[in-house]
């Protein structure tokens, strides 16, 4: 194993230490999943920014499993087939998704804000789909009201949009804040490609 990788897995597991720790210092927290965090995510995007996208895709699923037994998914009583979904778009692949973050990350400060844009717009996309295909004939769903009834898109949109929207916009401003700083910017040079 070469220095360098040595050392790209050693940063990529502070940086999952630490996207966890933050994880749980929530503004607040939806009643069926999903939390607005204090930038949990921008440690896992940190990864991409200076490792590349590539790379960054296997800690990112490595979050997303930590994610699921941190969140007790499989204490909600799910069926098989709605757990193994929920599994899959709700942590591999939203999670995975924020590999994402790196792909503009030779751009600068824009290039980064951009690419946690997009990274975290696919991680809506894919619990948008979760509460649309998975989520939308269980109970709780009528538990939001008369106004989701029968409308599972606006469901899904409402609902994990009221947690997506704030969690990107403190990720962004998090990053354009700490990525300014003349130590992080020399970090993120050093490692560009």
């Amino acid at each position: 194993m070469k220095k360098n990788s040595s050392k790209q897995i050693t940063v990529s597991a502070m940086m999952i230490a630490l996207s966890t720790i933050l994880s749980f210092i929530k503004v607040y927290e939806m009643p069926l999943g999903g939390a607005v965090t204090l930038m949990s995510m921008f440690p896992i995007c940190m990864i991409a920014i200076l490792y590349g996208t590539k790379f960054a895709i296997a800690p990112c699923i490595v979050y997303g499993i930590v994610q699921i037994f941190q969140s007790g998914a499989f204490g909600w009583g799910l069926t098989p087939t709605i757990l193994a979904g929920t599994i899959i778009f709700d942590y591999i692949l939203a999670f995975g998704s924020l590999s994402l973050s790196g792909i503009f990350r030779t751009k600068g400060t824009k290039g980064i804000i951009l690419g946690i844009v997009l990274a975290c717009s696919v991680r809506f996309i894919c619990h948008f789909v979760s509460g649309f295909v998975i989520f939308k004939n269980l109970e709780q769903f009528a538990a939001f009201g008369a106004i989701f009834t029968n409308r599972p898109l606006l469901y899904s949109l409402c609902y994990n949009g009221l947690y997506m929207l704030p969690e990107t916009i403190f990720t962004c401003i998090g990053a354009f804040v700490i990525t300014r700083l003349n130590v992080i910017k020399r970090i993120i040079e050093e490692n560009k490609i």
